[in-house]
């Protein structure tokens, strides 16, 4: 009997073994060299950061006035790569290739801390999906009756069309995933350039001379430093792209082995933060400055995109059509990019409690129990419509800093292995601008009890 009691737990030890990947053994050069699946890595992560942060961020930039956009045009960057270059990293210091984010933090700090971590991975990028589930169907809908003149189709019937399509290119894997997310990638980003552009000739200086005012008219300091301070989570969620680094994180390492994996990783984020951060300031400096303080102030209480503002005062009849047309795409993309950590974050939650009860689920189940949920999940809240929208993208901003800033700068100081990193400046401006962030949540919630 004893024999038999020991077998089943033997089975499930090799088919938790038979489901580890095995990495590629590739040379060095071949590692290095740049190749095809590289830039469609390169533009999902552009693609999957080009959301509706993006099209909310000039408004919100241009609540503060010049102080907002000298802050966003300085941190940009930096927060940009060296907050994703040290997420890398330490996915990449997993135990087993193919080990995602969620088992990185249960192999660092124990199946307690990893669970916790894997809860909070799977709610910040639960919301932001919830979020696009919701704003698709609102930018679909809205351009079948103002572009297309159109009666509004049922919104149960519309949403469930435009769900059953996203999850249906997302059930065909990584690599059709990323394939779709670098097709509609530079589309986007031509139209944002492109838009920029057209609204120079509209740039004015007003935006240049506005500041938080008191009563009297002059300087609110207290305002100021508060928008600054709520500022900051809204720029993390701008140029955030943390829900697909994981996975490009995995691909990088399965691909071109752990010998070379980082420097590849870092080959690529080289490549494309740079352009990133680039169309977006662009984007954003232009749009500030083609409207003055109330415009901004307008949009803002109306709680539309800036494109979907520009279209309504330009009243253009091909402004609005590209206006609607890039916000689907930007909204279609990060949807996908960001159902990558999704599909982590509740598949880790699953397979976690599965271990607690000594089992072992395979992943190609796991990722059609995953899926399912996520269907269901995505379609009643994208029909609901539930009216938190503004709430939930400023409660998702902290919560991404903590995954993309604190742990991995927690995470250098604690993991032997990633010691090595240690004493960099670059970990320090990651700590302070991630603290700043994550405080952010607690005004947030004072708020909804005030």
């Amino acid at each position: 009997m004893a024999t038999q009691q020991k077998q089943p737990a033997k089975r499930r030890t090799e088919d938790a073994e038979a489901e580890i990947p095995k990495e590629k053994q590739v040379s060095e050069a071949y590692a290095l060299k740049w190749h095809g699946q590289d830039v469609r890595w390169m533009l999902s992560l552009f693609g999957t950061a080009i959301g509706a942060g993006v099209l909310f961020l000039p408004i919100d930039v241009g609540g503060v006035g010049t102080l907002g956009l000298l802050l966003t045009i300085v941190i940009a960057f930096p927060l940009a790569y060296f907050a994703h270059r040290a997420m890398c990293r330490f996915v990449l210091s997993a135990k087993n290739p193919g080990d995602d984010i969620t088992d990185v933090v249960e192999q660092h700090f124990g199946f307690g801390f990893g669970m916790v971590f894997t809860l909070i991975y799977f709610a910040q990028i639960f919301v932001l999906l919830m979020v696009y589930s919701i704003s698709i169907t609102n930018t679909a809908e809205s351009f079948i009756v103002n572009q297309l003149h159109m009666p509004a189709p049922p919104r149960g019937v519309l949403s469930l069309i435009l769900i059953a399509i996203l999850i249906v290119i997302v059930t065909c894997g990584t690599t059709i995933v990323t394939r779709v997310m670098s097709w509609m990638t530079w589309p986007v980003i031509a139209v944002l350039v492109l838009f920029a552009l057209y609204l120079i000739p509209r740039w004015n200086p007003s935006m240049l001379t506005s500041y938080p005012q008191n009563a009297a008219g002059g300087l609110d300091l207290g305002k100021l430093v508060l928008n600054l301070w709520l500022l900051i989570p809204v720029i993390v969620l701008t140029f955030d792209h943390s829900a697909i680094v994981s996975s490009f994180s995995v691909n990088v390492r399965l691909e071109y082995s752990a010998k070379y994996a980082e420097r590849k990783a870092i080959k690529i984020l080289k490549a494309g933060e740079p352009m990133m951060v680039a169309v977006v300031l662009f984007f954003v400096i232009s749009s500030d400055l083609a409207l003055d303080p109330a415009s901004l102030a307008k949009a803002k209480v109306q709680n539309v995109s800036i494109l979907s503002y520009l279209a309504n005062i330009l009243n253009s009849p091909v402004i609005s059509w590209v206006a609607a047309l890039t916000s689907f795409f930007c909204i279609f993309k990060a949807f996908l990019g960001h159902y990558l950590g999704v599909e982590e974050g509740l598949g880790g939650i699953i397979r976690k409690v599965a271990l607690t009860r000594n089992r072992v689920i395979k992943r190609g189940p796991l990722r059609v129990a995953v899926n399912a949920i996520m269907f269901f999940a995505c379609w009643f809240i994208a029909w609901a419509n539930p009216s938190v929208i503004g709430m939930l993208e400023t409660m998702a901003g902290p919560l991404i800093a903590f995954v993309l800033m604190l742990l991995p700068m927690y995470a250098i100081h604690k993991v032997p292995v990633l010691q090595k990193y240690k004493g960099k400046a670059s970990n320090v401006f990651i700590f302070v601008v991630g603290l700043i962030a994550v405080t952010a949540i607690f005004y947030n919630i004072v708020e909804l009890f005030l």
